[in-house]
């Protein structure tokens, strides 16, 4: 590789926090990269990274060369794009996830008009309700709903949703309304884990906040399982906003509680740190932000 790859890899390396994943990203063998960045270090006689079994992270010298390597990759980047005239058309296989029934009901449908707009992308959706670790797994963007846990992701705000308790008619019929969280204790409750805790729901905010220890019937980690069985009267649920909205709008379930709702969540697009994104990525955030936000009501 000649100084400006080096650089490049570099880069990746710093930024990805792995040799492996950085590879991955540039499409070059780990050992390759390995090279590079050790040929680098030689050149320039200080110690860029450190590294462990586990991580590699900066060294001082390494943090500030870090800064002087973006800005030349940068301008770099800069004259071929100005020279290229407009970015490349988006092309190539997308990878992305979101969770389950958001997925369903929000990205699935997203991401085919997607790929009708931009005929030389095909795309792969991981629906999940777990958090995916985007580097390693290879996402390229994913739709996240609550506080990032990396905060080295890159993020935009598209909507929020709320945690909601519901009930079915029948069964506040025979069972009650509760009026005050801590009535819950004398209701049946199915628990959704989905969304946090299934045993602790909390409630309100600020110096109202309050959080009660509930005991389920049922425990159960699939959204619309719980739902249905909100449904049939079996017992209470708390979800999210998005999950129940079918349900409520007719006329199914019913929400409870509200006054003590907590904050709302966000949901965010979000993507692997990067001095660049490629063109299907960008297109695909530009394409999906504005949709997201009017069926969030954002």
């Amino acid at each position: 590789m000649d100084r400006l790859d080096a650089i490049g890899v570099f880069a990746a390396v710093a930024e990805s926090g792995s040799f492996s994943a950085a590879a991955r990203r540039l499409e070059v063998s780990a050992s390759a990269a390995t090279r590079a960045v050790a040929a680098l270090e030689r050149r320039l006689g200080v110690r860029l990274l450190t590294r462990t079994t586990r991580r590699v992270g900066l060294t001082e010298a390494g943090a500030r060369f870090l800064e002087s390597a973006r800005r030349v990759l940068a301008e770099l980047d800069s004259a071929e794009r100005s020279l290229a005239g407009s970015a490349a058309e988006p092309a190539g296989e997308l990878s992305l996830t979101a969770p389950v029934t958001f997925g369903r009901l929000h990205v699935a449908p997203l991401v085919a008009d997607f790929l009708a707009a931009f005929p030389r992308v095909t795309a792969r959706l991981l629906l999940v309700d777990r958090v995916v670790d985007l580097v390693e797994e290879g996402i390229d963007a994913a739709v996240r709903i609550g506080a990032l846990p990396d905060s080295s992701l890159r993020a935009l705000k598209v909507g929020e949703v709320r945690r909601i308790v519901v009930g079915a008619p029948a069964y506040l019929r025979r069972c009650g309304v509760p009026r005050h969280p801590r009535e819950l204790a004398a209701h049946r409750i199915i628990a959704f884990g989905g969304i946090g805790t299934g045993r602790q729901w909390r409630f309100g905010a600020g110096r109202e906040r309050l959080a009660v220890t509930v005991a389920p019937v049922l425990e159960v980690n699939d959204a619309a399982a719980a739902i249905a069985l909100a449904e049939r009267g079996d017992g209470l649920v708390r979800v999210l906003s998005y999950q129940a909205a079918e349900a409520l709008a007719a006329g199914r379930l019913v929400p409870l509680l509200e006054p003590f709702a907590p904050p709302p969540l966000p949901v965010q697009l979000v993507h692997p740190p990067g001095r660049f994104l490629p063109a299907k990525t960008r297109a695909f955030i530009d394409f999906a932000a504005p949709r997201l936000r009017a069926a969030l009501g954002g």
